[in-house]
């Protein structure tokens, strides 16, 4: 194949991914079979269905970077998206190969959703997840000081809440280096949608389903991004909870892409769709030094 028709048939993958992107968001999908069939599965090895549980959604795929390392890796696990009622682990190949190449090892955790369960039963799952995670590091080389949390929209919600409200993992969030939230519902009361009416409708105080209202200053640092054309988890979110955090001592970053949507800021971690954003370089970069993202702070 010539130079002229390899840039020819990627122009082309982009086009396809770029126009698929889309049509999952309108449908509420959280799938991205079309992105992963573009993702190399190469760079590293997978240990599928680890069991944290005994329901087969309380598993978890571990990925570890097959380059060497002279040291024990940095550990992220992962949570997807999907209105706590959707989504599968094998969903976000895309994902572990994006954090593999930065050479973190990366768990994908999958976790019980609605109708299996409601409020409270997704956060104890999460939670389930990284204990499950901080028990095993050493099978997978994975460095005890440098175990940090990611999510994506509902996933970023556990991700972020499993830091903030100390009843989840309780001294063991100690151990938890840092988290990423990316379009993350922090602080989305009224519930609006009969589905999430159902989903929370079991706790007694509705505040008490909301990351933000569990803000103690205790959490380790946060970086919480939002693409500013993302109309299904409005920015505010993002920008309310972080002030939040500053108010009680802590140490949270905002980060805004003005071009990025709710789905195209997930799919900006893809190997064929990183022209969308920095996201992949901006997550590597706190993840690594805590520093945040460069720029971008509009709300």
């Amino acid at each position: 194949m010539s130079f002229s028709t390899t840039r020819s048939f990627r122009r082309a993958c982009l086009k396809l991914v770029c126009a698929v992107l889309p049509v999952l968001a309108m449908a509420g999908c959280s799938s991205f079979q079309a992105i992963n069939a573009l993702v190399p599965e190469s760079g590293f090895t997978r240990i599928d269905d680890q069991a944290y549980g005994p329901s087969p959604r309380q598993a978890v795929d571990v990925y570890v970077p097959s380059t060497p390392s002279a040291g024990l890796r940095p550990v992220v696990v992962f949570f997807y998206g999907g209105n706590w009622d959707s989504g599968r682990r094998q969903d976000y190949l895309f994902v572990a190969e994006a954090l593999t190449s930065l050479g973190y090892v990366t768990v994908l955790a999958d976790y019980r959703i609605y109708p299996e369960v409601r409020y409270p039963g997704f956060m104890d799952d999460g939670a389930a997840a990284v204990r499950w995670t901080l028990d095993h590091l050493a099978d997978f080389g994975g460095d005890p000081s440098r175990v940090h949390l990611m999510g994506h929209s509902a996933g970023a919600y556990i991700a972020v809440d499993l830091v903030l409200d100390e009843r989840w993992l309780g001294e063991r969030r100690k151990d938890i280096r840092s988290v990423a939230g990316l379009a993350g519902p922090y602080d989305f009361l009224p519930l609006t949608d009969p589905t999430l009416k159902i989903i929370f409708g079991t706790a007694a105080d509705l505040r008490a389903t909301q990351p933000i209202d569990h803000v103690d200053g205790g959490s380790p640092p946060l970086l919480l991004m939002s693409g500013l054309k993302d109309s299904t988890v409005r920015p505010g979110n993002s920008e309310r909870l972080a002030a939040r955090v500053r108010q009680h001592g802590g140490v949270a970053f905002e980060h805004y892409y003005p071009s990025l949507s709710h789905v195209t800021l997930i799919g900006a971690l893809a190997r064929p769709t990183r022209f969308l954003g920095p996201v992949l370089t901006d997550v590597g970069r706190f993840f690594s030094s805590g520093e945040p993202p460069a720029g971008g702070n509009i709300p």
